[in-house]
């Protein structure tokens, strides 16, 4: 169908809906992240965390603090948003957030030990779920998988 005709009959046709649902990558990667997401969720509840949360308190183990900014970056998210997921896990104890001695209109992140703790115990619940997750992994090694993500994400 060419673009003269596609926009002569105002519609978009079913079969249009379908190569959609079969083939979009958005779509797919979406519903597995929700999917993964979910079952991290589910993982990390009698800790009161959720994945979100143990993705940013693991991006903090790190052997200095960290700019705000990097954990911005590293998690793909602007600094309002990170702002947002750190309130929560400040008021726990979990994170500290202090002013950067080198500029004082930065901030440096600190897992503090109460959040150091947390970690010790949910990463054995995360490596048991990744384990689990891969080897849903059809058809392909997840390596393979995670490379590509990756590199989509990088691309």
């Amino acid at each position: 169908m060419s673009k003269k005709d596609f926009n002569q009959n105002d519609k978009v046709p079913f079969s249009s809906t379908l190569m959609v649902r079969d083939s979009c990558l958005c779509l797919h990667v979406r519903r597995a992240a929700r999917t993964i997401a979910r079952r991290f969720d589910d993982a990390f509840r009698p800790f009161d965390l959720t994945s979100g949360q143990y993705s940013l308190l693991m991006s903090l183990n790190r052997p200095h603090p960290p700019h705000m900014q990097d954990v911005a970056d590293l998690l793909a998210m602007d600094r309002t948003t990170l702002t947002a997921n750190l309130k929560p896990l400040e008021r726990r104890g979990l994170v500290a957030i202090d002013i950067d001695p080198k500029d004082k209109r930065s901030r440096l992140l600190t897992l503090t030990d109460q959040g150091m703790a947390l970690l010790v115990k949910a990463f054995p619940i995360w490596q048991k779920t990744q384990k689990d997750l891969n080897a849903l992994v059809a058809n392909s090694d997840s390596r393979h998988l995670l490379t590509d993500l990756i590199s989509l994400t990088n691309g």
